[in-house]
This record gives structure tokens, C-alpha cells and sequence, in this order.
């Protein structure tokens, strides 16, 4: 965990304070940390959440995302305010607090409900000159961090898996498909109930939402399943709960890979540049989910990606 600089968070977590008080006239005091990355910082107070968003972000962007949010509330979570404000440097924006879900208990992760949101979002009009889904960016600055990292014997694999991918997914091109709105970051992380305890699923963080290839949204559980790391019967039933609500990224029936090849490829990348950058400046092993990442790079690299669905078992 990185830890915030101490202004940033005390006045963060000020904030966060301040703005739940205004929401209710007895609030129960108590603050948390739920979040402490280079690319967030997020505390809670009561029924209120703060996060910095991370040094750069646009103005403007962040601004139009914010706005999507509000204006899907049903797929979204949408912000306490749609205009963010600045602190020491960072954009600040203010949600209400929405029930996580439980890491403990991994045979209730909500995939179809996370599938069903997805389709949903996808099948929504774009408005009017929106901001690029972020996806492939991302992916680009965790190769680009492991370049940075140092020497280790895994990097080898993953920038010769990286460099099989089209221009496009590396954020050297432009998207194809994209008119369509995406989350462009999904994961099990990105949804929460709300009203908390019980209320709706709902999908959160809006940094990387945008317009771009809806199969992105879909990679990283596709990643995990090529992987091995999710189960074949879990895969099944977020396709099939994504077929079911409708959502455009993939055929109504038939082999779903060709379309999701190219951005699994590339999310199985990204995850096993972070991990080993991480494992460099830790300065141990790769655990064994890193490793079968760092495996399943070495695969990529053997088989190009237009004959990757034959493969895809």
C-alpha cells in the first residue's frame, strides 16, 4: 500500500467530515481509509466517501463522467455533486457510501448482477461528444511501469505478449467501436450495494468510463477464465447473464472469443505487469497466481491473436 502524503489524507478525511454532517443532522462520527493507491484515495465518514483522484486527471473529463453517472443512476452510482473540487493538487469528488462485496465469501460474488450492469451501460445511448473509455490506457501505463521497475526474468514474457496485441489495444491507435459506452475497468471491486446494506447492485468508480470496444468490460473475467484462475461454470454464467440483458459485445450465440480475445490478451498483460513490477520492488518471488499470469504471457506470445479462439479451452 502507498501511503498518502498526511495533509492530503487529514484534509481529505476533513471533507469527507464536513460533508456528511451537511447530509444529516446526527451523523455517527468514525472515519476509514478504504482505499490508499497512486490512482485513488478514498475515506468514508459515515454515509459519505471523498477520493482523490489521481495527479493529472483531467478537469473536463472527470467533470463528463461525473455527469454519466448522475444521469444513469439505475447502472451507476451517481455523485453527492456532478462538479469536483480540488485539493492539494488532486480532483476531489464526494459519493454516497454503497456495501462492498464481501471478499470473504467468493461463492456469492455477484457476476451476473456485475454481467446484467455491464449489458445494460453497453446498450445505453453516448451522449454527445463524451470522453474515451480508458481501458487500453491503463494497460499501457502498467506495461510502461514494469519497463520502469528494473530487471526480472518474468518481464520478458509479458512485453513479448504485449507486443503481439494491435496497435489499438496498446493505446497506440484508436479504439474500434466506439460509440459504445463502457465502464472500462470492471471488476468485483467496482460494485456495491446501495442504499447500503441491501439496496441494487450498482457499478462505481467512473475514472475510466467512456466510449470505446464494449469487450473490454468483459476481459478481465475472460482473462481470469483463459487463465485459469475462474472457474469454467462462473465464466459460463457471466456470458450467459450478459446474453441474457442484451449486451451488444459479444454474439447472441455461438464462440464468444473472437470478439474477446484481443482485450483478454491485453488484460492478462496489464495484470501481469503490475504484478511483477510489484514483485520488483518488493524484491521476492512471484506468488502462484503471478505466475500462472506470467504462463499464460508466454502462451499469448506462441499463438497470434487471430488464431487465439482455437485455442481458448
Amino acid at each position: 500500500m502507498n501511503s498518502a502524503p498526511g495533509p492530503l489524507l487529514a484534509d481529505l478525511t476533513a471533507k469527507a467530515r464536513a460533508t456528511a454532517h451537511a447530509r444529516a443532522s446526527a451523523c455517527p462520527c468514525g472515519a476509514a481509509t478504504l482505499a490508499d493507491r497512486p490512482d485513488g484515495l478514498v475515506v468514508r465518514h459515515a454515509d459519505t466517501v471523498a477520493k482523490a483522484h489521481p495527479p493529472g486527471t483531467d478537469p473536463a473529463e472527470l467533470a463528463g463522467r461525473l455527469t454519466l453517472a448522475g444521469r444513469h443512476p439505475g447502472i451507476l452510482l451517481p455523485p453527492l455533486d456532478p462538479v469536483p473540487v480540488a485539493l492539494h493538487g488532486r480532483l476531489v469528488t464526494f459519493w454516497p457510501y454503497g456495501a462492498p462485496v464481501d471478499p470473504e465469501d467468493p461463492d456469492a460474488a455477484p457476476w451476473e448482477a456485475a454481467a446484467a450492469l455491464l449489458a445494460r451501460l453497453h446498450r445505453t445511448p453516448a451522449p454527445r461528444n463524451p470522453p474515451m473509455m480508458r481501458g487500453p490506457a491503463k494497460a499501457a501505463q502498467a506495461v510502461a511501469r514494469l519497463r520502469e521497475a528494473g530487471p526480472h526474468p518474468a518481464a520478458a514474457s509479458v512485453l513479448r505478449a504485449w507486443a503481439t496485441l494491435p496497435p489499438w489495444a496498446r493505446a497506440e491507435a484508436p479504439m474500434p467501436r466506439t460509440g459504445t459506452l463502457c465502464h472500462g475497468d470492471l471488476h468485483l471491486g467496482q460494485l456495491v450495494r446501495h442504499p447500503a446494506p441491501a439496496g441494487p447492485w450498482l457499478l462505481i468508480d467512473v475514472d475510466d468510463l467512456g466510449v470505446g470496444s464494449p469487450a473490454w468490460d468483459l476481459a478481465r473475467p475472460a482473462a481470469w477464465y483463459a487463465c485459469g484462475l475462474l472457474p469454467p461454470d462462473v465464466w459460463a454464467r457471466i456470458l450467459a447473464a450478459y446474453r441474457e440483458a442484451g449486451g451488444p459485445a459479444v454474439p447472441a450465440e455461438g464462440d464468444p472469443w473472437p470478439a474477446l480475445d484481443v482485450p483478454a490478451r491485453a488484460l492478462t498483460a496489464q495484470t501481469a505487469a503490475r504484478a511483477v513490477a510489484k514483485a520488483v520492488a518488493a524484491g521476492r518471488p512471484l506468488d502462484e497466481v503471478e505466475q500462472s499470469l506470467v504462463d499464460a504471457c508466454d502462451r499469448m506470445a506462441a499463438v497470434p491473436p487471430q488464431l487465439a479462439q482455437e485455442h481458448a479451452k
